[in-house]
C-alpha cells in the first residue's frame, strides 16, 4: 500500500463552509499530491457527534483515522494540520500519533501560526483584502494555552508591516474584543469590517462575529460589515498548507 495524507481540521458542522475550506483544501492537497490517499479527521468530538447525529455520516477523530491507515496497509503518513495555532487541539493530535509510533512512521505539519516566517506569510496572504479607509477586525477563537501568544505577535506583526487599520482580536483569549474596541474607539474611520481569523466561518463567526461583535461595534458609533469567509477559503492561505505538506515531503 501507498503513503497517506491524514488531513486533520477542528470541523464544523456548516455545510457551506465545511466545502468551501475544509473540503477544499483537501482537494487541493489531491490535485498536489496525486500519488497519495487523502483522507479526512476531525479532532472535536462535539462536531463529530452533531454530525453523525443529524446527517448520520461518521467522521473519523485523529485515532480511528490512524486505526483505519494501519488496517489498510500503510505505513507513512502526513497529518496535515489545518488549525491556526499550536493549542491544545494541537496537542491531542500530536498525543494521538504517538499512540501509532510503532506502526507507522508519521509526520505532522506545523499549523498556521507556528513560527516567525508564518506571520509574514499569512499578512501577504490576505492582505489585498485591506483598504486604507476602513478598519478591520479579524476575529480569532483565543484560548488558555500558552499558544495564545500568537494572536497580539500576529496583531504586532501587521502594524510591524503598516496596516495601523487592522487589529486581532479573540473571543476566548488576548487580545478580546473590548481591549481592541477601546484602542479603535477614538479612530476618525468608522467604516469597520469584522473578519474570521479561523479556517471555517462556523459558531463563533454566525453567532459571536456577526450578531454580539456586529452589535457592539456599531453601538459605539462603527458602521460595520462582516466579512462571512473563512481562511480556508483564501487561494493563497491553503497554499500555506500545502507548504506545510511539501516541507515534510522533502
Amino acid at each position: 500500500m501507498g503513503k497517506a495524507i491524514l488531513v486533520v481540521s477542528f470541523g464544523t458542522s456548516y455545510e457551506d463552509t465545511l466545502k468551501k475550506t475544509i473540503a477544499a483544501i483537501e482537494d487541493d492537497i489531491r490535485a498536489a499530491y496525486p500519488d497519495y490517499e487523502v483522507r479526512r479527521a476531525f479532532t472535536s468530538g462535539k462536531i463529530i457527534k452533531k454530525i453523525r447525529e443529524r446527517d448520520g455520516v461518521e467522521i473519523d477523530t485523529v485515532q480511528s483515522a490512524l486505526e483505519k491507515l494501519v488496517r489498510d496497509g500503510f505505513k507513512e503518513v502526513i497529518c496535515a494540520v489545518t488549525h491556526i495555532i499550536n493549542g491544545f487541539e494541537y496537542d491531542k493530535i500530536t498525543a494521538a500519533a504517538s499512540e501509532f509510533s510503532d506502526k507507522l512512521n508519521i509526520k505532522i505539519t506545523r499549523p498556521l501560526i507556528s513560527i516567525t516566517e508564518d506571520y509574514e506569510d499569512i499578512i501577504e496572504a490576505v492582505s489585498e483584502n485591506f483598504k486604507p479607509d476602513k478598519l478591520y477586525v479579524l476575529m480569532g477563537h483565543g484560548t488558555e494555552h500558552f499558544a495564545n501568544a500568537a494572536y497580539p505577535a500576529l496583531d504586532y506583526h501587521f502594524k510591524s508591516r503598516g496596516f495601523d487599520n487592522v487589529f486581532v482580536a479573540t473571543v476566548e483569549g488576548f487580545p478580546s474584543m473590548q481591549n481592541v474596541m477601546d484602542e479603535i474607539k477614538a479612530d476618525s474611520r468608522k467604516r469597520l469590517v469584522l473578519m474570521p481569523l479561523m479556517l471555517v466561518a462556523g459558531d463563533h463567526a454566525n453567532n459571536d462575529m456577526a450578531d454580539d461583535w456586529r452589535r457592539a461595534f456599531s453601538e459605539v458609533g462603527f458602521e460595520v460589515e462582516c466579512v462571512m469567509r473563512g481562511f480556508g477559503e483564501y487561494e493563497k492561505v491553503r497554499g500555506l498548507y500545502i507548504k506545510r505538506i511539501e516541507e515534510k515531503i522533502q
